[in-house]
């Protein structure tokens, strides 16, 4: 049984990433990376991406080919504050689905590798110059 069967398949991953843009959309960090007007295609796209990983249809790869997700992600600058605020609202939507404890921890370690992954830049705005 793949992940994706064992939470309950399409609608729980739906539900995780509504939950997570409810926080986004709030978030004055993470908002201004999405330039559309609504959240709702940039939320469709990671649903289905999640859905296909986890081992729902392939969609995702039908829809936009290969995840290629370093590259999508390279026009936007995402350092340690960008990371850790995405994982909390992440945090807070993987919560809110009550997964059995190894389901739940399985879907964390995914999600936090992915977000250290995504971190394109070391500088730190509030140091200010060097």
């Amino acid at each position: 049984m793949t992940l994706f069967e064992a939470v309950g398949g399409e609608p729980t991953f739906r539900k995780l990433v509504d939950e997570f843009y409810v926080g986004v959309a709030a978030d004055p960090l993470l908002r201004p990376m999405y330039p559309e007007e609504d959240l709702g295609p940039a939320a469709g796209r990671l649903t289905l991406f999640l859905m296909q990983y986890w081992g729902g249809p392939n969609t995702y790869s039908a829809q936009r080919g290969h995840p290629r997700l370093r590259m999508r992600h390279a026009p936007y600058r995402i350092g340690a504050a960008e990371r850790d605020a995405w994982l909390l609202h992440m945090r807070r939507a993987v919560d809110r689905l009550d997964l059995p404890p190894e389901i739940a921890t399985a879907l964390w370690d995914y999600l936090e590798r992915a977000a250290y992954f995504m971190v394109n830049s070391m500088e730190d705005p509030a140091a200010g110059p060097a």
